[in-house]
């Protein structure tokens, strides 16, 4: 075997490079040496001589009477000396010998051999971490740089941005780390890996590994929501009425959850079971608060979740965490209110509705000119309601009359008339008192009718 046809294979087999692709590769570095010492205009053909194990080189030159163009054109008195049957037109080939190229050639065709190789390379690398893509890659910490760590995998590289790692996260030189596949870009100086550790479904492929269940398909994810390295919460359902889903994620004395968490440095993870009603699965991704009732407004994709008024610390979460994220698992709205709360919005949304259905005017525009309570209303004199769509002289004074006969069944204060004499220092102190309880009434908790979404 020749030294050539030795170092093919060998190459072939250690880099995994497909042999006839090598091959291609030196013919064409060849011919571009040879085009480089004669010419463009030469004729040749280059080939692997595999019984030899060599490349060959041949120059065409055409049967003419007359040469008018040596490189391309030999006389038929040539032809005749090399071939006994030469006859004018044919087309003859002459071998060329590779030792002639020259050490300029020699060396521009080493360059075309190494790049065409990396090339190789590089396209067998993306190929196969292209179909790796959701996957979880393992690899050393090699490097930082302005867009965040450099993993080595082994035959190349993966960047770990800054916006897909684990907030408050630390790594250092040497350090093997885990992280989910979810990008593989074609560089010009070789495919680039994009991993991540925040990402939702590098929980689920966690989960996958962790839990037979999961990675079977008897229990199903159907949704993740993360606050990278905080909190997490991750909705299950079991295909097999025999299998409970939070259990077989969480494991005999919570060890399977807990490998899960341990990757993640201690991120909490809630596991909910998913309902396709949308209020239980509501209910269940708000836990652990207790939750009264739910309303659904499938329209506006909105929920109006009530809780006990102990409980609105836990539904709304550190810093509305806990909303935040049941919010995200749904994808829906949800706005929280406290059973206190929320009957005092109930209150004067029935107030409202009678007054709208006085006026013959939708209670939707007296929302849009800012009228959300009956209060706002008898606080408001007459040529500032007629800025509410629909409204007219005639109507206020329906609306003015109505308030008056709701009014002790809706605990409205009316506007004091001007007294006919100055009023009792005794008159004065409950009149005070009364601002004094109206106000602390009105004093709302700031948490309470958040929206998050």
């Amino acid at each position: 075997m020749s030294e050539l046809k030795r170092a093919i294979d060998q190459i072939s087999k250690d880099r995994g490079i497909d042999r006839d692709l090598l091959i291609d590769t030196l013919e064409e570095a060849v011919r571009s040496a040879v085009a480089r010492k004669y010419g463009e205009t030469m004729d040749i053909e280059v080939a692997f001589n595999e019984e030899l194990g060599e490349i060959e080189v041949f120059e065409f030159k055409v049967v003419v009477d007359e040469v008018h163009d040596p490189v391309s054109e030999i006389s038929l008195e040539d032809a005749v000396a090399h071939d006994p049957n030469a006859q004018l037109d044919d087309e003859m080939g002459f071998p060329l010998k590779i030792e002639e190229l020259g050490r300029i050639a020699a060396q521009s065709a080493k360059q075309v051999i190494i790049q065409r190789m990396r090339d190789a390379e590089q396209e067998i690398i993306y190929e196969e971490y292209k179909d790796r893509v959701s996957e979880i890659a393992s690899g050393i910490i090699q490097r930082r740089d302005r867009t965040g760590w450099i993993i080595n995998l082994g035959r190349t590289e993966a960047l770990l941005p800054k916006d897909e790692q684990i907030p408050r996260e630390r790594y250092k030189r040497g350090d093997r780390v885990q992280a989910y596949i979810i990008d593989v870009l074609k560089e010009s100086r070789g495919p680039q890996v994009i991993v991540s550790r925040s990402h939702p479904d590098y929980m689920v492929e966690l989960f996958k590994r962790e839990v037979p269940e999961v990675a079977d398909g008897t229990v199903k994810i159907m949704g993740v929501a993360r606050d990278a390295g905080l909190r997490a919460k991750v909705a299950v359902m079991s295909r097999e009425r025999d299998v409970d889903p939070v259990g077989a994620c969480v494991g005999i004395r919570g060890s399977r959850i807990q490998n899960v968490v341990q990757e993640l440095k201690g991120e909490r993870i809630d596991i909910v079971v998913w309902s396709p009603d949308i209020a239980m699965y509501a209910q269940h991704a708000l836990s652990p608060a207790v939750i009264s009732r739910i309303t659904v407004d499938e329209e506006e994709e909105a929920l109006e979740v009530v809780c006990p008024d102990d409980q609105l610390t836990l539904a709304i979460g550190r810093k509305g965490q806990n909303v935040k994220l049941a919010a995200k698992l749904l994808g829906w709205k949800i706005d929280i209110f406290t059973e206190s709360r929320y009957g005092e919005l109930n209150a004067a949304r029935k107030g409202m509705d009678q007054i709208a259905s006085v006026a013959e005017v939708p209670m939707e525009n007296f929302f849009a000119a800012g009228f959300e309570s009956i209060d706002s209303i008898v606080r408001t004199d007459d040529e500032e309601l007629l800025d509410i769509k629909g409204m007219t002289e005639a109507k206020i004074a329906d609306i003015r009359l109505a308030i008056n006969m709701l009014a002790p069944d809706l605990d409205i204060e009316q506007p004091a008339s001007e007294p006919d004499e100055a009023p009792t220092a005794e008159a004065s102190e409950v009149a005070a008192e009364e601002l004094g309880e109206e106000a602390e009434e009105n004093n709302e908790t700031p948490a309470e009718g958040e929206e998050n979404k």
